[in-house]
């Protein structure tokens, strides 16, 4: 899109900043205090990126490194002053930028004036890189431009650049597997410059360049070289073998198509003292080193190239240090990793970044279904023994919970005892109901009581259900004349319930109507025994009644209404391996998470189960 003689420069900043807590909200718990005090002061690579395009002339595009504006009197060459040539050049930077932006990968936000010159109260971009400051804090500090040590203030820079061909490898790509974070069976890929972009763990500015001349200028100027190469080869066999090079790059432009730029690419990084500088060399060398690239020290061109990296300034740039490739291979030299950033969704979670360890807020939920990237918010933690399975579920079901989510947990291990407890103090006992079974506190419900007396189709089921699994085994279906009378049973017993208040909901208030009130019904109707056996079903249920074995079961004095609490655990592992116990717990956490879902409409719920 962009017009001859154009410059790309694309500049990524990486500063060392130290994280600072938010903890003055009021609405912050105990733990999530905590959370943030624990990592004041981290200190983490700060990343911002930048995009400039330039446009400037031939005559100026050939500039080099002993000729640049601190020796020249004016700064626009008079073609730019033209106001048809600046108009089609913001027509074809307006064609780019909706290009990029329309992709939906990354976004381009255009600065103003203010944010690229600054005011009175906020530095622009242009202080921000002469300070070498990722807020532009710092006060304005003397520069000093020696050969051998660039100084700006405190800060003693270093350079390493990209920009011979003898120091490239024979081949690169735009991406590569990154063996840290990969196995066997998964790849995380990385971009092939991710070594020398945020992975680089120092103060540093990674430019990139690519400098659009006339294509089939640039063409017709190798084949006049290859011919002279040609005519030469009889004297050096290393002019015949540039020959083929040069060949060779002709071939694969007019075959393909491919648009002839030059390219370069350079860090820029500082330290403050020669000890700490020493290191960040070493660093660096390491990063080129892991890209296949031969390291190159600089030390007599930093000055001209950082001046030629001031925003903006990019027609400074010394055309002696570039190389000629094509766009696509030029492109591999970008970084296209950032830092972890901040979900903007308002519910999620805090984690933290993988390389630095700074606070992360992450959506996990909401905005993955919002962008299409998941169908449904269900979550499987998988995961060996000791790998922090619980640990993290903690993390995420108390910070869920904090932002109004209903949760229900059904545990073995007592995980979640400690948070439950939390909670339970915190709410003053009205939330963190724990559920568990001791010789001397067994587990107990009540799962005919309800607070507002609405027992809708789901409640009803779930009593019928939960009789129907105390009263036949597995293997012993129910006639459907039984199915009817008990399902008689529970509904005339609701509407007596719900008449007279006095009488208590529970299993024994159940079986004694069923006793006597159901018996005469049963006689009025003139239902048969062989239909529906009241005193086998009494029968059967008798240990489940007041004095029986499991009269602790079903009939709890403590009226509680699970609907409305938010925090419910089930602890299973006494009662996982026992026949009677288990289908009744199961059905109870069954019925209270399918009441919440049918009547708490627009309430964030979840069912989590340990183990499962």
């Amino acid at each position: 899109m962009l017009p001859n003689y154009s410059i790309l420069h694309k500049q990524d900043i990486f500063i060392t900043e130290k994280y600072e807590p938010n903890i003055r909200r009021d609405e912050l718990s105990f733990l999530s205090r905590s959370f943030e005090r624990h990592f004041n002061e981290r200190p983490y690579l700060h990343h911002t990126c930048y995009l400039f395009l330039t446009k400037t002339t031939k005559e100026r595009s050939r500039q080099q490194s002993n000729w640049n504006t601190l020796c020249r009197g004016f700064l626009v060459p008079k073609e730019i002053r033209d106001k048809e040539t600046v108009e089609r050049f913001m027509e074809a930077v307006g064609q780019f930028e909706s290009i990029v932006n329309d992709s939906g990968l990354i976004r381009l936000e255009r600065l103003t004036t203010e944010e690229i010159t600054g005011t009175e109260n906020e530095p622009g971009i242009i202080e921000r890189y002469l300070t070498l400051s990722a807020d532009g804090t710092t006060m304005l500090q003397d520069m000093q431009l020696n050969p051998d040590e660039m100084r700006i203030g405190d800060k003693r820079l270093c350079l390493h650049t990209l920009s011979d061909l003898d120091d490239l490898p024979g081949k690169v790509k735009t991406d590569e597997r990154y063996e840290r974070l990969s196995t066997d069976r998964s790849d995380c890929r990385l971009s092939y410059a991710a070594p020398v972009g945020v992975m680089l763990p120092c103060d540093h500015i990674y430019n990139q360049w690519i400098f659009i001349d006339d294509s089939n200028e640039n063409l017709s100027r190798f084949e006049k070289a290859a011919k002279n190469m040609q005519s030469l080869s009889r004297y050096s066999r290393s002019n015949q073998i540039n020959k083929e090079w040069l060949d060779e790059y002709l071939n694969e432009a007019h075959t393909n198509g491919l648009q002839s730029v030059r390219c370069h690419c350079n860090i820029i990084a500082w330290a403050e003292n020669g000890d700490e500088l020493r290191r960040v060399k070493n660093d660096v060398g390491s990063a080129l080193a892991l890209m296949e690239c031969t390291p190159h020290h600089n030390t007599t061109d930093l000055p001209a190239l950082y001046w030629a990296g001031i925003p903006g300034n990019e027609a400074d740039f010394p055309a002696e240090e570039t190389f000629y490739t094509f766009t696509g291979q030029a492109l591999c030299f970008f970084t296209a990793e950032t830092c972890y950033r901040n979900s903007l969704s308002p519910f999620g979670i805090r984690m933290v970044d993988r390389l630095t360890g700074k606070p992360v807020f992450l959506d996990i939920s909401d905005l993955p279904m919002k962008k299409g990237v998941v169908t449904n918010r269900n979550k499987f933690i998988l995961g060996p023994s000791g790998s922090g399975k619980s640990f993290f579920t903690n993390h995420l079901v108390r910070q869920y919970w904090e932002q109004g989510t209903h949760i229900l947990l059904v545990d073995t291990g007592n995980s979640y005892k400690g948070l439950c407890d939390l909670i339970h103090q915190k709410t003053g006992g009205d939330d963190g109901i724990y559920f568990t079974y001791k010789e001397n506190d067994p587990i107990s419900f009540n799962p005919f009581f309800t607070e507002d007396y609405q027992y809708d189709i789901e409640k009803r089921d779930s009593i019928k259900t939960l009789i129907l699994t105390l009263w036949k085994r597995e293997d012993e279906p129910p006639r459907r004349s039984e199915e009817v009378a008990l399902s008689n049973a529970v509904s005339l017993y609701i509407e007596k319930i719900k008449k007279n208040r006095k009488i208590k909901p529970n299993f024994n208030s159940f079986y004694d109507f069923v006793r006597k009130d159901y018996r005469k019904v049963l006689a009025d109707k003139n239902v048969r025994e062989k239909d529906f056996d009241v005193d086998g079903f009494l029968n059967v249920l008798e240990p489940y009644y007041k004095n029986g074995e499991y009269g602790y079961l079903l009939n709890s004095d403590k009226e509680l209404d699970l609907l409305n609490k938010r925090f419910i655990v089930f602890e299973l592992d006494v009662v996982k391996d026992n026949p009677i116990l288990f289908p009744v717990v199961t059905i109870i956490i069954m019925e209270t998470f399918i009441n919440k879902m049918r009547r708490l409409q627009g309430i964030r719920k979840m069912i989590l189960i340990e183990e499962a």
